[in-house]
Parts: structure tokens; sequence; C-alpha cells
């Protein structure tokens, strides 16, 4: 049976880390995939993708009219005068970021979608966990270099890579990822990036745009045309995902999407809601909630408020789960604070809700930080697949990272207490 020892891991792991000042638990086995699971990832990259194109081309039409104008008018909200410009311009049409990555809770009946990460972090990770695994024997799911090879098949001559200070946790494996690549890569601080210093072309942007202001060279990049993710705000927007539940918005969806990607999504996007304080008709209800505001929703009782109440996007909130509220693992007060606060922030910071997934129980072996012992955790995962963009408009799937956090834990993300690992 292959495994691998703490030893080995450790004494493999880069000397500068891959997350600054933070740490994950180690694991002997990385996760184990069924064959329906594998599948199903192997597939999923073409829909996401075409989700993305009917998203920005949803938005586009919306500002022009041709669609209804509301949906701009929430994904602008709060949004600076000239990104809105920036992402409306010609230039920018049918533009999408590249590297897709999905949060997929597991499940009972599968996979569920709680977000699509306009700029995720984890890129280089992985890479270093699937060639680590690889090494000892594992068939990582796409590949031990699927992940390097994703990356690279972005651009044509190497990139800039600018990582921020807010996004600084994430530069050690940016930079291990860039050393991997060879010097066509480079990592640089993206406050003090110019291009005159610039010897690339093409850049990866690894920064948030509601951080906009502490990059002085902001509209020079954007300017300069030649970024992934687009400077584009609406992208990072998890409103798309309630967006994409909207009855009055089905027939959209349904002209945008083709008929085998519509019903991939439909499994896939549990059901949510935009927090709109807007008066309905007396007569009318919120789909599923069966009630007419947000203030009824607010005085659900525990068992009724299997709900997530979340920052959309464009916020330091909307990112490691920090602008998240479970309903039903808060007090009522707790609940209808938050929900009052998503009300009154509607056109400056749109919040969104989501039905609460339940997520399975598994078992995964780990070694004890304290003694180095091996132990088994019962855990939930989160699934991330990074799916890559390439030159010819390919989507490739680089590799998959498990995210396996104590049972008891309802958020699941990167944590100190959790596993991170490749599949298999």
């Amino acid at each position: 049976m292959l495994t691998l020892n703490l030893e080995d891991l450790k004494g493999a792991a880069p000397k500068g880390g891959l997350f600054a000042d933070r740490e994950w638990i180690w694991s002997p086995e990385p996760f184990q995939l069924s064959k329906a699971q594998k599948k199903t990832l192997m597939r999923l990259g073409r829909p996401l993708h075409r989700f993305q194109a009917a998203c920005d081309e949803i938005y586009r039409l919306s500002r022009q009219g041709r669609r209804p104008e509301w949906i701009a008018q929430i994904l602008d909200a709060g949004k600076p005068d000239w990104l809105v410009e920036h992402q409306n311009l010609e230039s920018q049409r049918g533009l999408t970021p590249r590297v897709i990555r999905p949060d997929l809770l597991l499940t009972e009946e599968g996979f569920s979608a709680s977000e699509l990460d306009g700029v995720p972090g984890g890129i280089g990770t992985l890479a270093w966990l699937s060639q680590t695994y690889a090494a000892a024997g594992f068939e990582i799911f796409g590949g031990a270099k699927g992940m390097l090879e994703g990356f690279a098949s972005l651009f044509k001559d190497g990139a800039d890579i600018l990582v921020s200070q807010e996004s600084g946790d994430y530069r050690p494996e940016m930079e291990w990822l860039a050393q991997e690549l060879g010097e066509g890569f480079q990592v640089h601080e993206a406050e003090s990036w110019s291009a005159t210093e610039s010897g690339k072309g093409e850049i990866y942007r690894f920064f948030e745009l509601f951080d906009w202001e502490s990059i002085p060279a902001i509209r020079e990049l954007a300017e300069g045309g030649k970024v992934t993710p687009p400077f584009k705000p609406h992208f990072e927007e998890k409103l798309w995902l309630a967006l994409f539940w909207t009855p009055s918005l089905r027939k959209i969806w349904e002209k945008e999407l083709r008929g085998s990607h519509l019903q991939v999504l439909k499994k896939m996007i549990p059901f949510g809601w935009p927090v709109d304080p807007r008066e309905i008709p007396p007569h009318a209800a919120l789909p599923r909630l069966n009630v007419s505001s947000w203030d009824e929703v607010g005085e659900f009782s525990q068992k009724e408020r299997r709900l997530v109440l979340k920052v959309s996007g464009f916020s330091e909130l909307a990112w490691g789960s920090r602008g998240v509220t479970i309903g039903h693992d808060v007090s009522s007060a707790e609940w209808q604070a938050g929900l009052k606060r998503a009300q009154e922030e509607f056109m400056s910071q749109t919040w969104m809700v989501q039905e609460f997934q339940e997520t399975r129980v598994i078992e995964h072996p780990y070694f004890d930080p304290e003694t180095g012992e091996r132990r088994v955790m019962e855990g939930r995962v989160r699934l991330c697949p990074y799916y890559f963009l390439n030159q010819e408009g390919e989507t490739k799937l680089g590799g998959c990272l498990a995210t396996i956090v104590p049972a008891d834990k309802k958020k699941i993300h990167g944590m100190r207490d959790g596993i991170l690992v490749p599949c298999v």
C-alpha cells in the first residue's frame, strides 16, 4: 500500500513554505475520488467556462438595455465608475477568467458549488502537492505536472505575476510556482509594479478588484489589456449563482447555455436569492421561501434557517468565509442583524442567501501535529478542481485540491486544523 511519512513530506516542502504564517495538517495519502466523481470533474470545465461567458454576455446586454437593466444595476453597485466603464469597453467583450476554480462541497447527492472563485489561491500549493504525492507513486488526478502545465498554457512567453499585500499570504506559493516554471515567470509586488520595469507583455493578476486603490498602476494595468483575470468586477460576484435561479431570467439562461450545460449547472448550484429589500406585490412571494420580505426571513425559526448569508463580492469579507453567516448556527438576533445589514447595504455592497448544503462525513488519515502519530479524522470535504483556459480556448483540468476539516466545522476553508491533499 502506497503511503508517505511525515518526514518525507516536511523534507520535500519548499524552504520558504507555501503560505505566509499559515499551516495545515499533513496526510500520508491523497483523497480518493470515485469513478463517478472523476467523470463529473473531467467534464465540468467546459460548462463552467460557458457559464462565465453567459454571465458576461447577460451583463453586457443588461447595460445596453437589451436584457433587464436591474441585473447590471445590482452588479455595478458599489463599484468605482472607471471600473464599470472599463469592463463595458468593446475591447473587453468576451474576455473571461482563464483560471476557473469552483468550490465544490461533497454531499450525499454529489457536488454543490458554494462559489466560483474569480481569483483563486492554491495554484502553487496544489502544484507542489501533486508533484510530491506523484513522486511517492500515487496516480494524481490531473497528473504530477498538470497544474504547472495548465498555468503555463495561459501565456505565450511567460508572465509577470502581480501579488498584492492584501493577498500576501499566497505570495510564497506563487514564487515557488514561478521558480518551477522558469525565467519566463516572475512574481512582483502589485503595489510597486510599473510597466517600464516589466519585461513581459502578459500579466497574471493575483489581487481582488476591491483592493484597487492600493495599486498605483491599476489603470495602466487595465488599459494595457494583456491581463488575466480581466478587470471585470462582475466576475468576482458570487451573486451570479443566485441570479442563475431567478425565475424571471429562466428563459435568458436557456437561450445563453446549451441544454446539457444547463442541466449540469442545475444539479450543482444550490438555490439562491439576492438580498433585495425592495417591496414586492403583497400577493407575491420570494421563491421557495414563501414569504414576501426579508424581514420575514429574519423571523424564521432555527429549523427554518438552513440558509447561508454571504457577501457577494468586491469586499475584503468576500473570501476565506469571513463574510459568511450560517442561519441555523447563530442566534435569531445575529441572523436578523445580518439580514438587516444586507438590506441596508443593497446598493453599495450586495449580499446573497443560498440554501445550506449538508456535506458528507468521510474518514481520512492524517499526522497528529503534536505527536506525529498517524490518526484518522472524521471530516467534511471541499473539492477545488482547477481548469485552465489555454491559448486555443480549450479548458483543461490541471488537478483537484481537497480541503478536509473536522466534522464539527460547518464552514470549509483552509485552516490550521484542516488537511490539504491532492486527489487520486
